[in-house]
Order: structure tokens, then C-alpha cells, then sequence
């Protein structure tokens, strides 16, 4: 399993949010670099956005299209994409950061 996870749900709706789409950057020499990317699945979860045993400590943001998820159920939405900036100190540990949705308001915390 990827040492960094993301899982979405939906507040609006009471549902995870499947399909949105995922990009995982570090941030290296003031710039930031593709670690991975994907979608989440049914149950809102993307586990697989770096392999195993590549984790450094820096900076790292995860970006979530959340446009073209509420453009897939008709809705409109305030905030077209949510980035989430945050820094690994420690590379034996996982870094689950999850995000609760809706079309006009987001927040996170750091999950286990």
C-alpha cells in the first residue's frame, strides 16, 4: 500500500466520493514534481498514489478535481479544485489525509 492515502466523502450526499480525480506532488528545490495520480474508487479511497518504500521527508500537496466530479453528477460546485499542502517529517509512519466534501465547503485533518 502507498505510505500516503486519501479518502473522499461526500458530505452533501452521505456518500463516498467515487471517480474524483487524484495527483500527489512533492515539492523539491521550490518546484513541484508528479509523484503519482489516479482516481478514487466506489468507496472514495485512492491507495495507491506512490509505491511502497519511496516516501521522503518534504513537502507534499495532493490535488483533487473536484470539478469534474460535481460536473459528473450535474452539480455545481464553488471550488473547482481542493489542494492539501502538508509535511512528512517521519518516513515509518502513514500519512492518510482525507477530505470531506461538498459544493461549497471542504475540510480535512490528518487521518490514521
Amino acid at each position: 500500500m502507498s505510505p500516503i492515502t486519501t479518502h473522499i466523502l461526500d458530505t452533501a450526499l452521505g456518500n463516498p466520493a467515487g471517480g474524483v480525480g487524484v495527483r500527489l506532488e512533492v515539492s523539491v528545490d521550490g518546484g513541484w514534481h508528479l509523484v503519482g495520480e489516479g482516481k478514487t474508487d466506489s468507496d472514495g479511497r485512492n491507495k495507491a498514489l506512490m509505491e511502497a518504500g519511496t516516501l521522503k521527508p518534504a513537502t507534499y500537496r495532493i490535488s483533487f478535481d473536484t470539478s469534474g466530479y460535481y460536473t459528473a453528477l450535474g452539480q455545481k460546485s464553488f471550488y473547482p479544485e481542493v489542494r492539501i499542502c502538508f509535511v512528512v517529517e517521519n518516513t515509518d509512519q502513514h500519512y492518510h489525509v482525507p477530505l470531506l466534501l461538498s459544493p461549497f465547503g471542504y475540510s480535512t485533518y490528518r487521518g490514521s
